[in-house]
């Protein structure tokens, strides 16, 4: 992703961004007993919720004009609209279609977010130099969830990386 002069490096420009969400850890492909044991207190019939902060990282080369990668204002409102107007304040089992079929961990809720802010990038942020390169969902301070978004550029394949230190117990 190179601007005008090919020889401009690259910068990288990190946003984060805050929402609270309850989920019930669960799947029906499992007894009752086995979610018990799969999730253990995460598989609270009620649910549980989280205050969980994302990140994410845009690449790309600084506008000559502007001097900047994007405009804050318009990359917040990008994210309001396209993730955190669907997910904060939420029970993500049952408001988040994603999640009619798949379990709510904080793993597939970062490919979730992942998928739904590169679906949109190229509408909202056609034309410029930049893109968006990964997302990171901590779910806890211990854990911590990230997600590599595809180039589309050059069709590099997604890498993700899930960094866990323990599994849950800070639920």
């Amino acid at each position: 992703m190179r601007g005008a002069d090919s020889h401009q490096p690259e910068v990288r420009l990190g946003r984060r961004y805050r929402f609270s969400a309850s989920h019930r850890l669960h799947t029906d492909l499992l007894s009752a007993e086995r979610n018990r044991e799969v999730f253990g207190k995460c598989n609270n019939p009620y649910g549980h919720g989280h205050d969980y902060l994302m990140e994410i990282t845009l690449v790309g080369t600084v506008d000559p004009a502007e001097g900047r990668l994007a405009p804050l204002d318009m990359l917040d409102h990008f994210v309001r609209r396209v993730w955190l107007d669907q997910v904060d304040r939420r029970n993500l089992n049952l408001d988040l279609a994603e999640f009619a079929a798949i379990v709510p961990t904080t793993e597939n809720l970062a490919l979730a977010a992942a998928k739904r802010l590169a679906e949109a990038w190229p509408h909202w942020f056609r034309g410029r130099p930049v893109r968006l390169e990964k997302v990171r969902i901590w779910e806890t301070p211990r854990n911590i969830f990230q997600v590599f978004v595809a180039n589309t550029d050059t069709q590099e394949a997604t890498q993700n990386e899930i960094l866990i230190e323990s599994r849950h117990q800070d639920s």
